[in-house]
């Protein structure tokens, strides 16, 4: 018979610490895994709190964490950085302060050069599914449509 391994308050809170002190984590995050050591309500509730009060969970910083690593590193545009925040329960007040932090400029920059990049690489005859495939990409990365379509006409035709 396998039997759980249980925690007291107080090492469930030391391991949540280092938990969050790895790396920055979103309030869904710490109450699954809470869920998984098999913590009761209660419990979830008095740690989630301490959490908070001692700085290790902050859903602002991990928004804008979250956007600046998924921007530079997987080049997601701000519908999927929305869409995925949204999934983690994030506030409208943190999403839109965390996309604001995103330049413009840079924004467009790395849209433009990716756009390029990616045009150059389809291997399709065909204009009409070479820009299929162009949209398709850049849509499912989160990139605005008018932007997505617009660069579509001006790279493949």
């Amino acid at each position: 018979m396998l039997s759980k391994k249980t925690y007291t308050l107080q090492e469930a809170t030391k391991k949540l610490e280092h938990y969050c002190a790895y790396q920055e984590r979103c309030h869904q995050e710490v109450r699954k895994k809470l869920e998984t050591m098999h913590m009761i309500p209660e419990a979830i509730d008095v740690i989630v709190v301490h959490l908070l009060q001692h700085n290790f969970l902050n859903e602002e910083r991990f928004a804008k964490t979250f956007v600046r690593g998924k921007f530079n590193i997987k080049r997601w545009g701000r519908c999927r950085l929305t869409l995925e925040l949204k999934r983690k329960d994030i506030s409208k007040v943190n999403i839109n302060q965390a996309l604001a932090e995103i330049d413009e400029g840079e924004y467009i920059e790395v849209f433009n050069a990716l756009s390029e990049k990616k045009a150059k690489s389809i291997k399709e005859v065909n204009i009409y599914k070479k820009r299929k495939k162009f949209t398709d990409y850049f849509l499912y990365r989160g990139w605005e449509s008018y932007l997505v379509y617009e660069k579509a006409h001006e790279l493949i035709s």
